[in-house]
């Protein structure tokens, strides 16, 4: 029950009741990617995404952001982009996690001022 009022009111636990009642009626599945992300179009040339677990714009890899931007670009006919090995893998926007990049995180008295108070 608590799941049906989820998927009517709430947009960040995948998709709404609505985007599923499109997806289905209107939506031609394009793809998928590493993520689980599924990338969909319309009879009209709408593109959409159902994100994988919770909804992040940052989860998009560079294989499909140039595909839902309607961007021209020779890898949006062909999905599998092939990655040189001094490639890091994609990541989504780890900010606010624990995975957060801080600098000299071990260290915590290596962020010192730059400056000296003038009050003390």
């Amino acid at each position: 029950m608590l799941t049906i009022f989820k998927k009517i009111f709430t947009w960040w636990n995948r998709d709404t009741l609505g985007t599923s009642i499109k997806t289905i009626f209107f939506g031609k599945l394009i793809g998928t990617d590493s993520f689980g992300n599924k990338y969909y179009e319309s009879k009209k040339g709408k593109r959409w995404v159902i994100y994988y677990g919770e909804v992040d714009a940052s989860k998009i890899p560079v294989e499909w952001y140039s595909w839902i931007h309607f961007t021209p670009n020779k890898i949006e006919k062909n999905h599998d982009l092939k990655k040189y090995e001094w490639q890091k893998p994609h990541q989504p926007n780890l900010t606010g996690t624990e995975m957060a990049y801080y600098p000299n995180k071990n260290n915590k008295d290596a962020i010192k001022k730059k400056y000296k108070s003038w009050k003390k």
